[in-house]
């Protein structure tokens, strides 16, 4: 039976938050999460730079090295990056494009928490035997059961049961941005955040499937005496990173092209401008997407792939800089003659665009066959991935951060304490990863955890470890920030920042259905044009009417849950266990399939937010201002 909102039983707050489909909920909770992952990922990073800043350090042994690095790659990338970029998807997305929530709000649900539980079942083997030590690769034979720990294991599981939660996820943002548009909102007047996100959920189903695959075959060389990567058993290691790569590289663009949509939706807004070139910055967008997958092997050209392979891959390399030209280039036309305000916001967009150049000029340079032989197990690698990763994506969520914290949470976060953290954090990267490269061009060894005295190398390991505390103290003064203004800060506007697109013509806090009454979208900018040509508020596509909402449910937890113990047991397969792994395997598919099957027959239709307290509601959130 469909009830009404006015009929709905009270819940505690954790069941609450254990069962909500709501997806400015489970935006939240990607934001915790992703923010804890980085927290940890960070520190083993401080750890490692505390190990390298003098020669012959015994601080780390190199096995709790190895783990770190292992351990900072695969989070920072799977657990951290993902999840906040998630986060902002899943809050935004919707609201960009007027819809009421997410096509599939239980799948969406069922994607956060298959995520955290994978993420849960990696950082567990830091209590079972150590934490995997093969690179956040996780190369064979390095992985293999001969050479590699239970912590690969780990690794494998979790990255599985993680992994399905993105998959799922990515599903969910196409169908949502291809149907669920509000009237008028064609496909070339989306914001450019939609358009990044929805190439992005494309790239997600064609870059996880791979992994996926090569993870189950990794899976059964190392618990059923499997023979795909063993050369002796007629295998071959190489295949592995094929597999991993042809997720890996697109991998890249799955975190970078979000970003790109963050800093297109702030330097407009800042600079007063309509974003220049609208339609090339889609086909970019496209096109690097394409181009994503052309591209894998440059990882591989130390491997002897040959010299036809490494120039095709090389060539396609370096024609994927043209996009991102583009792209680079429109954002600073839509600079060029603006009224720029430089907030924290807009300083973390603007600053992206000259770092993200400098990584892109490295990566052209890696693109070179016979040159990336001599830079390719160098920190020059290091700094240009870094200078992509954490100088691209980390700036575009802080500046993301800062754009959408008043829409998320109902007041803005200090500026003072912002511009302060920018400048801090940018700071602290360049010290950091800049002359990483000159380390790398004399000789420098990655994935090493000390190196000799007399080469040259120690003030610039100095310098690099100082950059690292200062990121750090950034890090730390933007958590503060959040515990300041949540109790400082006044209540934020619904339109703090003038701004463009629809997020901004709902109230704030957002009310549980995001609009009262479905906008109709009339240009680009649907915001922006009704301020120039209208009334500056969205003229409606429907009467009000009652509103028909999802029910919470507990299923996508328990489905997680069930899915997690699945995974452990597998991996006590390889430990010697108290109990027999077959019954863990046996409670969590129960608990799985179980739940499975209760919310396959158990009818949900949801429920009605009547039409009389839609106007209650819009009344007195009108009230309130």
């Amino acid at each position: 039976m469909v009830r009404e909102a006015t009929n709905t039983l009270r819940k505690s707050v954790l069941w609450d938050w254990l069962t909500t489909v709501d997806h400015k909920k489970l935006a939240v909770l990607y934001l915790i999460s992703g923010t804890l992952f980085f927290l940890k990922a960070g520190l083993m990073a401080v750890f490692m730079r505390i190990q390298l800043m003098s020669p012959m350090n015994d601080f780390l042994s190199g096995q709790t090295f190895n783990e770190f690095v292992t351990m900072h790659g695969t989070i920072m990338l799977f657990l951290a990056a993902t999840p906040l970029l998630f986060a902002f998807m899943n809050y935004i997305v919707p609201l960009q494009i007027g819809a009421r929530d997410v096509a599939f709000p239980f799948v969406n649900a069922l994607g956060f928490w298959l995520f955290f539980f994978g993420g849960l079942l990696v950082s567990l083997s830091w209590f079972f035997g150590g934490a995997p030590d093969a690179g956040w690769t996780s190369y064979v034979p390095l992985a293999s059961r001969e050479y590699g720990g239970i912590g690969i294991d780990f690794y494998v599981l979790g990255l599985q049961v993680s992994g399905i939660g993105t998959l799922v996820s990515g599903i969910n943002f196409i169908v949502t941005i291809i149907n669920m548009r509000a009237p008028g909102m064609t496909m070339m007047r989306m914001p450019l955040f939609c358009w990044t996100t929805l190439v992005t959920s494309i790239l997600i189903v064609f870059a996880f499937t791979p992994l996926a695959a090569g993870l189950a075959l990794l899976m059964l060389d190392r618990m059923f005496d499997g023979q795909f990567f063993i050369p002796g058993e007629g295998g071959n290691v190489v295949i592995w990173q094929h597999i991993f790569w042809i997720f890996g590289h697109p991998e890249v663009y799955i975190l970078v092209l979000p970003a790109f949509g963050m800093i297109s939706e702030i330097i407009p807004t800042f600079s007063k401008k309509r974003l220049f070139g609208y339609t090339a910055m889609v086909f970019a967008t496209l096109i690097i997407g394409f181009l994503g997958f052309m591209v894998w092997m440059h990882h591989m050209f130390t491997v002897g792939i040959g010299p036809i392979a490494n120039s095709v891959f090389a060539i396609a390399t370096m024609v994927i800089g043209i996009p991102t030209g583009i792209k680079i280039f429109n954002w600073l036309f839509t600079m060029w003659g603006g009224k720029l305000t430089f907030n924290t916001a807009m300083l973390c967009a603007s600053s992206f665009v000259p770092t993200f150049v400098l990584g892109g000029v490295t990566g052209v340079m890696l693109a070179m066959a016979p040159v990336d032989h001599l830079y390719h197990d160098t920190y020059f690698v290091v700094a240009h991935f870094h200078y992509i990763i954490l100088g691209g994506i980390v700036l575009g969520l802080i500046g993301a951060t800062f754009y959408w914290y008043p829409k998320m949470f109902g007041h803005k976060l200090n500026e003072g304490l912002g511009k302060l953290t920018f400048w801090l954090f940018y700071i602290g990267f360049h010290l950091t990863f800049f002359v990483q490269h000159i380390l790398g061009l004399i000789g420098m060894p990655r994935r090493v955890y000390t190196y000799l005295e007399d080469q040259g190398m120690e003030a610039m390991n100095m310098v690099s470890t100082i950059g690292a505390f200062v990121m750090s103290v950034a890090i730390i003064l933007l958590v503060v920030n959040v515990v300041y203004s949540a109790m400082k800060s006044p209540k934020a506007s619904s339109d703090p920042w003038d701004g463009r697109t629809l997020e901004w013509a709902t109230h704030t806090p957002v009310p549980e259905y995001n609009f009262a009454q479905t906008p109709q979208v009339r240009s680009l900018d649907p915001l922006f044009y009704e301020k120039i040509h209208g009334d500056g508020t969205m003229k409606p596509a429907e009467p009000v009417a009652d509103i028909h909402m999802p029910n919470g449910s507990i299923y996508p937890f328990t489905i997680s849950l069930g899915l997690f113990f699945v995974g452990f047991g597998f991996i006590m397969l390889n430990m010697e266990a108290i109990i027999s792994p077959w019954i863990v395997i046996a409670i969590g598919g129960i608990i799985t399939f179980g739940s499975m099957a209760l919310h396959s027959v158990k009818e949900d239709h949801g429920y009605h937010i009547t039409k009389e307290t839609v106007e209650e509601i819009e009344k007195e959130v009108g009230t309130n201002g």
